[in-house]
């Protein structure tokens, strides 16, 4: 989110510093705050401040899928049909279909990005994605409430609830490792590939010597 000091945004509305100031105390535009005292405006401020913010409420309902990769490009094209067929089951009108083929990891997608700036123009108000993974592999609650900020949703539609913890932290190591052995090695190469099935296989060790492990003795 974009912050303007406050002579950056006494600039974009044409006042002077003193007039802010002024605002600020007399509860006209409250500032934020930094942990230093600085006085800090958001660009929702700004259109507020010119009297050109959109009043109308967000309106469009807007499908997101995601995969990794081109190779999994028909699982895409599953994915897609699966969110629009829970739409149509829940009779919501979709306005808008995104989807992009990347990393999880990667937040400079270039339909994921549309994504966030149609939300923070106020114009979604909700997004159905598959699993919070295919939006975001870190971070989801923060992107959840930045959204909700802006009066928009984001509907999981598989929410695996039975995921435990342990299995969650698994496939969040394995997803690392897979990013970092694409970049080092090239997506498709045998040493990527090598290195993830070793990680999990490691991983599926782990676990499983866990669970045999006896009993401590009372």
């Amino acid at each position: 989110m974009k912050l303007y000091t406050i002579s950056e945004f006494a600039e974009k509305l044409g006042v002077s510093v003193s007039t802010l100031r002024a605002w600020d105390k007399e509860g006209k535009l409250v500032a934020l705050r930094t942990p230093t005292n600085k006085r800090r405006y958001t660009e929702e401020m700004l259109y507020r401040a010119l009297g050109i913010k959109n009043r109308q409420e967000p309106k469009k309902i807007v499908l997101y899928a995601r995969v990794s990769s081109a190779g999994r490009k028909p699982d895409l094209e599953n994915q897609l049909k699966y969110l629009k067929d829970f739409a149509a089951g829940k009779g919501l009108t979709v306005d808008e279909i995104l989807a992009d083929v990347g990393s999880a990891l990667n937040y400079k997608r270039k339909n994921f990005l549309k994504l966030c700036g149609m939300v923070t123009r106020g114009e979604v108000k909700t997004v159905i994605v598959a699993h919070k993974d295919r939006l975001v592999r870190f971070g989801f609650e923060f992107f959840e409430d930045l959204f909700a900020k802006f009066g928009c949703e984001i509907l999981v539609v598989n929410k695996a609830e039975d995921m435990s913890p342990a299995r969650e932290l698994t496939e969040d190591l394995i997803s690392i490792v897979q990013h970092f052995a694409a970049g080092l090695y090239g997506q498709r190469t045998y040493k990527a590939r090598k290195l993830t099935r070793t990680v999990r296989e490691a991983l599926k060790d782990a676990a499983d010597s866990k669970t045999e492990e006896p009993a401590a003795e009372q």
